[in-house]
Parts: C-alpha cells; sequence; structure tokens
C-alpha cells in the first residue's frame, strides 16, 4: 500500500501538466508551457518510485485511468468542455476498472 501516495501524487502532477499543456496554446505562452514540462517531469519521476512498490502495469493503469477522469473533470469546469453520456459512461467504467484493479485483484499487491 505505500506505493499508492507517491502514485497519487503523480497523478495529481499529470493533470496539472495537462491542464497547462492547454493553456500553452502550443508552447506558444511561457509560464503555462514550463508548468508543463516541470509538473510532467515531476509526475513521471513519482510515478517512477511508484513501481519499486506497485507492479507497473497495474500503476499505469491506474495513473493513466484516474488522469483521463480527473482531466475530463477539468476540463468540463475550467475549460467548459462538455462530457456527453457515452463519455459519462465511459469514465464511469474507467473508474469501476480501476476499483477492480486496485481493490479487488490480487495484482496490485
Amino acid at each position: 500500500m505505500q506505493g499508492y501516495p507517491l502514485l497519487a501524487l503523480a497523478i495529481v502532477c499529470e493533470v496539472i501538466a495537462t491542464s497547462c499543456l492547454k493553456l500553452s496554446d502550443g508552447f506558444t505562452r511561457l509560464v503555462p508551457s514550463a508548468i508543463t514540462v516541470v509538473f510532467y517531469g515531476i509526475s513521471f519521476f513519482v510515478l517512477s518510485l511508484t513501481l519499486k512498490f506497485i507492479p507497473v502495469g497495474v500503476a499505469y493503469a491506474i495513473w493513466s485511468a484516474l488522469g483521463i477522469v480527473l482531466i475530463s473533470m477539468v476540463g468540463y469546469v475550467a475549460f467548459d468542455q462538455k462530457l456527453d453520456i457515452a463519455a459519462m459512461v465511459g469514465m464511469a467504467l474507467i473508474i469501476v476498472g480501476v476499483l477492480v484493479v486496485s481493490v479487488i485483484s490480487k495484482a496490485g499487491n
């Protein structure tokens, strides 16, 4: 279980980086571009630390899935990007998949 707080930090950093990637306007704005590069770097570094405790497939599945859901929520709130029913159902399935992998499956232990 000790790798999961690190994984959560990696996910948060990835969401910050992706949010700033949108704000960077194709890397034409300096501050959001710099934040993007720094936070992706932190995210990958911290993700690499989680691999000491969590199998790579499980860690990556959780990191990418929760990143998708969280950045979609950021897009909805911060960038006024709409989610249709199919998108919400898909994200619900992603959440269910993450719960199966992290709570029910023995692969993450």
